[in-house]
Parts: structure tokens; sequence; C-alpha cells
């Protein structure tokens, strides 16, 4: 059977699409965009993060590009969001974390602060007039205080007046970092976001995760050394996991991918590497983390020896591997990617599509039973977006720009 690139399947896509930013417009809240509880109500315990923000700014530039009715209302809502109750008008940058009576984390973390770089940069493509101003705003700060000349690399995180850094380096941040640096790329066509993100990968994936079986090491010391015992005693952190993280192993080989194309669209020959780790990353992350006990489902992490550590199936995970099964069939044509693809969609509508209460589950334990561990609640659709709309698109430009460039289905027969 085949799937990509075929009208029939991207019209199934379309309407689970349509199902998903149908839940998420539940989110907004008057601070921003809150934390969705698994029934799709609002938990106002867990306070506006920037992060759901900033990522749901870049979900709904996507709906309003694709023509959804109320979607550029929603872009609207992130951005006065990221110009109001998140912002650290002082200071700069912006909150980690807020909610109706004020601030509740006040660190300036690099991971959210990349989301907001992203979820300006896909604005930007909706032509809303703020948008622009945003972005700039956003490229001044990771300039200034993520973006290290001296390491070229990204910082992790500072403390709220922007006076004190972590003397951690994070893979985590790193990679969206290259995610947001894309799409920033698509948008202002400067060449030096294309040659940050080839620098980071270059260090996290070719240089460190290809030497160990590309196992992708996510913690690092200020002089980008590995450290591998990283949170040991909490192993099942949300961010920053103990061992390996085989979701993120991935997701990086799409981005890859991605980079790959944006230097191809420049005419210009992009390393070997690129596409050879993207190959490595992907099927690492199928010998290591699917179904290593017997059930079906990508545990959550492992070790350095590929035993499972983690074995809750978390849902962004196999989303990321349905997008970068697409991506590799697109650069190679090979019918194994495809294969694997239609196999995670069906343990998805089998395990994880929640028809009841709207969207996906978060979580799964090693029986497949919805399970809480790891995450609680249904946060936000970003992840979801990619499988549902990353499969309709050409490679480059990236996501929100794509599709507005009219590129949606413009592969499909």
């Amino acid at each position: 059977m085949k799937w990509f690139n075929t009208l029939s399947h991207n019209r199934w896509l379309e309407q689970e699409t349509d199902r998903i930013l149908d839940f998420g417009k539940n989110a907004a809240v008057p601070t921003g965009f809150g934390w969705l509880g698994n029934n799709g109500q609002i938990r106002s315990d867990m306070g506006t993060h920037l992060w759901i923000t900033a990522r749901m700014l870049h979900v709904y530039a996507v709906a309003a590009n694709m023509g959804r009715p109320g979607a550029y209302t929603l872009v609207e809502h992130g951005i006065n969001a990221l110009n109001g109750p998140l912002r650290d008008k002082q200071h700069g940058g912006w909150y980690a974390c807020v909610n109706d009576e004020g601030v509740i984390d006040a660190s300036k973390q690099g991971y959210q602060h990349f989301f907001v770089l992203l979820g300006a940069a896909s604005a930007v493509t909706t032509g809303h007039p703020q948008a622009r101003k945003l972005l700039d705003d956003a490229i001044e700060v990771i300039e200034r205080y993520f973006w290290s000349e001296d390491e070229q690399m990204c910082l992790e995180s500072w403390d709220e007046a922007f006076s004190k850094t972590e003397d951690y380096r994070g893979g985590n941040a790193n990679m969206h970092a290259v995610e947001a640096f894309l799409i920033v790329y698509d948008v202002t066509h400067d060449r030096k976001w294309l040659d940050r993100a080839l620098r980071i990968a270059s260090v996290i994936i070719h240089d460190v995760a290809r030497k160990g079986e590309y196992r992708v090491n996510e913690h690092f010391d200020t002089n980008w050394n590995p450290i591998r015992d990283y949170n040991i005693d909490n192993p099942a952190h949300r961010f920053r996991a103990y061992g390996g993280t085989p979701g993120h192993w991935i997701e990086w080989g799409r981005l890859m991918l991605h980079l790959r194309a944006a230097l191809e669209a420049r005419f210009e020959t992009p390393p070997e590497w690129l596409l050879e780790d993207a190959k490595g990353l992907f099927h690492a992350t199928i010998r290591d983390a699917w179904a290593p006990d017997g059930a079906d489902g990508f545990v959550y992490s492992v070790g350095w020896d590929g035993k499972p550590i983690v074995r809750e199936r978390v849902r962004w995970p196999i989303v990321e591997a349905m997008g970068t099964a697409y991506a590799l069939y697109t650069v190679t044509g090979e019918a194994q990617y495809e294969a694997w693809y239609q196999t995670w969609w069906e343990y998805c509508i089998k395990y994880l599509m929640d028809y009841e209460n709207g969207s996906w589950w978060q979580e799964l334990d090693t029986n497949n039973e919805v399970t809480t561990k790891v995450w609680d609640g249904k946060q936000d659709i970003y992840h979801l977006l990619h499988c549902l709309v990353i499969p309709r698109l050409p490679l480059a430009p990236g996501l929100a720009p794509a599709v507005a460039a009219g590129l949606l289905d413009s592969q499909a027969k």
C-alpha cells in the first residue's frame, strides 16, 4: 500500500488535523495558552508556561496559513501574551511561567526562548502586523544571551536579570534552537542561521552521538564534554532525562534533513553526513526503543547500553518518528520508511488517539494503558502537528513558510 503523497491519505491527515486544532483552541487563557488536562480543560494549577504559549503560537500560525477560521485570532492572542504577561519589560526576554496573579518562574530558559523564536518566525508568515517586531525582539535576545560566539553553540539558561548563566549545556535546548533557526532562515534569508544550525548538529550528532552508536547525549559541561550520569537520580525528568531519550534521536534526524534540504535549495552541496547520520539516528531509535520489552511503543529513555530505563510510552516520540520516516522516504525513496510510518500510525490509532475526550493521550504504561508517570495532561498540540502536516509538504522551506507558500499537498497525486 502507498500512503505517502497520496491525496486520499492527505485528506485523512487533514481531518485529524482539524480535530486536533479544535481541541487546542481550548488552551487560550488571558495570560497565553494554558496546560490542558486529559479531559481538555485548563489545569489552572499549572500556570501559563512560556514554552506552551510559544508553541501554540507556532501551531496556529500554521493553521492560519491553512485558512482555518479562528486561527488568526489565536495568533494574535499568542503575540499579545508574548508582548504582555510573559514578557519581562525590565530585564528583557520572557518569564518561564506566569499566572493571573503574576510571575511564578522568572528564570530565562533557552529551551523556552527558542520556542518564542520559532513562534514569532512562524507568525511572520501570517502577515500579522506585530509579528516581525516580535521576531526582531526575539532575535535580539537570542543574539545577546543565548548564542555564544565563543562556543558557537547555545547557552542553556539565565537568572531573571540575565546576570548569571547555568554551568550546564543542554542538547535538548540546542536541538530546538536548530528547529527555530531553520524557520528564521526561511523568513529572513540570513545565511548565518543555517551555519549555526549546521554547527550545532555537527557537535551534538556528528561529533558525539555518531561515536556512541547514535545514542544522543544531551547533557554537557561548559566545555561541551558529555556528562553521562546527569540526573541519574531523576531518570524520568520531563526535559533532562538521564541517559538517552530516543524520541529526540529520531527528531534530530528530521531536523537534519530539513537542514539538508535548505542547503540544497540554495544550490549548495550539503555535507554527506547529514543524511548518513539521520539514517543512523532513525535506526538506532528503533533498535533501542521500539518494543524492547515485548509490547509495541517507544520507551521514554534508555541507558548507554541501550537497555530501557523509563519504559513508559510518551506520545511525542512516536509522533516525531512518523515525521522522520516521511523525511527519509522523501530523500531516499526507500519503502522501509513508509512501512514504519504505517506501522506507527496503526499503533497510534489503537492506543493513543482519544476520541472521547479529544486529542491524544500523552503517556501509556508498558501495557499501553494510560498513565501519568512522566506527563499528566495533554499540554499542547505542537508535536502532533508534525505527523499531520509535515507529510504533506516538501522538506524546504520549513513548516509555516511552506504552508504560507501554498505548498501543502503540492507533491500529492
